[in-house]
């Protein structure tokens, strides 16, 4: 080999080398930059805002005043002060007050006050003046005896073998050979599952109150309630639940410390399903040790339909339903690309902006349809987003080739692209919804008790839990006040026939037959909704 073919065979290998240190020093790179993005994206979740609200110097990318402009709705009523501010309507304070009940105390002259310091004439009543005021009254604990009179006839007494003995009716108790009232089982369940205290806060509260009761007293109480008598009411909703065709489900962490054959910092997970938009709303919850596909299966077994997920692989395993992804998570996706940008990119018109301007574009078409009929929503889906969806599958397709796919903003693209059937689905059907924004309302509840009390002892106790918190969230679903509507069930489930359907129908949430004080005020109802 001569001289000019080794130096030829070194400038390759060095040509080798080099490119291999590029490409090497281009992988550096990038591990940097997903590497300083997830920092960002760590400190922003720790000391940023949580919103996901877009400013509006990003809503300028498609001229959205153009698009969502709607001179058919109007504006509210605003009063110039020094800022903007709705204008109070007359009588708002009476209107909040109109459902309590009125306590009147009077204050008038005594009968040798009611003379003139003028004329010493006689005073006559001309008017009054009245302030109100909202009284609070605290718990209240008392022992409430129910005696049972028995009777004999005196006649049979004399004359007579036997003698008839005949009890005077008295209701069935709910946990019998118990202290246990149907007004302090719904008092502790209301305080731990929607207040979220904790029973040994409420063991030190009633203390206060002068009754010592044990957590652990407190705590057998539930259990012992939730199943069988709660979950008389769950498998019936249950039934009503797999009836539907559109339905929404999620799912959470839970800790369980004592589960056969596994440790104690072992995740569980809390499933959760509910109803769509149509028919009195239906929200259960399921505890499993895991987070596999099996447990949807089985529960919604017999279910045929539109399921809305937000993504999940495990509901993909699921035969016979057609899912329906959810745009709040694509819109997140994007977010938190936004986040991950370094300070100086983020008033920047950077790709990711475009991402989620499209995003932002079919939640306003959704928003203009809110109150529209099925039909109607169906078309002007087909008219409106469907073109917008068309056009951002081939944006998204051109930005995954030139974009790094381990990067915020390549995740969010890969997010869309693989879930692009799903998320296409809710063009299928006018009641169906933009995202599963409903569920994550619904399991939103159980993730802030778990704040309160981390963790649940056995999984009996996260069986439990989960049974009660399924009637409580339907009552709140159904406008019904928590603790009254289970004061009315254990009040009434001992002493009906409960393998009678008629009957557990009418123990339902959205039954006719409920007492008046179980329903929340009109006005609540229309304020919580609105």
């Amino acid at each position: 080999m001569n001289m000019q073919d080794n130096s030829a065979q070194i400038i390759e290998q060095l040509n080798d080398k080099i490119l291999m240190q590029e490409q090497q020093i281009a992988e550096l790179n990038a591990k940097v930059k997903w590497y300083e993005e997830q920092y960002r994206l760590s400190r922003q979740k720790q000391f940023g805002t949580s919103s996901e609200k877009t400013t509006p110097e990003q809503i300028n990318l498609f001229n959205e005043a153009e698009d969502i402009v709607d001179p058919e709705i109007k504006e509210p009523d605003i009063e110039t002060i020094t800022y903007e501010r709705k204008k109070k309507q007359p009588g708002q304070k009476a209107d909040k007050l109109k459902d309590l009940p009125v306590e009147v105390i009077e204050y008038r002259l005594l009968e040798h006050e009611q003379v003139c310091p003028c004329c010493q004439g006689s005073l006559h009543e001309m008017s009054t003046q009245i302030r109100q005021e909202i009284k609070v009254i605290p718990a209240q604990v008392k022992v409430v005896q129910h005696v049972q009179y028995i009777y004999s006839c005196r006649q049979c007494e004399k004359e007579n073998i036997t003698t008839p003995i005949i009890k005077a009716q008295m209701p069935n108790p709910i946990l019998p050979g118990s202290l246990a009232s149907p007004s302090i089982l719904a008092y502790i369940m209301d305080q731990k599952y929607t207040n979220s205290m904790p029973l040994y806060r409420q063991e030190q509260q009633l203390s206060r109150l002068g009754i010592e009761l044990s957590r652990q007293t407190m705590a057998n109480w539930v259990l012992n309630v939730a199943d069988p008598w709660l979950k008389i009411i769950y498998d019936r909703l249950h039934v009503e639940l797999l009836d539907r065709d559109i339905l929404h489900a999620d799912e959470t962490t839970l800790q369980v410390l004592k589960e056969p054959g596994r440790s104690a910092e072992t995740k569980s997970y809390m499933w959760l399903y509910r109803t769509g938009r149509d028919g009195p709303p239906i929200v259960l919850y399921e505890y499993q040790t895991t987070r596999a596909s099996k447990h949807p299966d089985r529960f919604l077994s017999g279910f045929k339909g539109y399921l809305q997920t937000d993504g999940y692989s495990a509901y993909g395993k699921l035969t016979g339903i057609t899912l329906v992804g959810c745009w709040a998570h694509a819109r997140r996706k994007f977010t938190e690309a936004l986040k991950a940008l370094p300070a100086a990119q983020k008033d920047k018109p950077v790709a990711a902006s475009v991402g989620l301007e499209y995003c932002n574009r079919l939640f306003a078409i959704e928003r203009q349809l809110k109150d529209v009929s099925d039909k109607e929503r169906y078309d002007k889906r087909l008219e409106k987003s469907k073109p917008l969806l068309d056009e951002f599958y081939i944006w998204l397709k051109k930005q995954k080739q030139q974009t790094l796919p381990k990067s915020t903003f390549g995740q969010a693209i890969t997010y869309c692209l693989n879930q692009w059937d799903c998320l296409n689905s809710f063009l299928l059907d006018g009641r169906l919804e933009i995202d599963n924004n409903r569920a994550e309302r619904s399991i939103k509840p159980f993730v802030i008790g778990r704040k309160n009390w981390l963790f649940t002892n056995t999984p009996r106790g996260a069986r439990g839990s989960a049974i009660i918190y399924s009637v409580i969230e339907t009552a709140k679903e159904n406008n019904l006040k928590p603790y009254n509507y289970m004061f009315y069930l254990f009040e009434q489930l001992p002493n009906v026939d409960t393998g009678d359907q008629a009957a557990i129908d009418r123990l339902l949430p959205w039954s006719d037959t409920l007492p008046e004080e179980c329903g929340m005020p009109q006005e609540n109802i229309t304020s919580s909704s609105s």
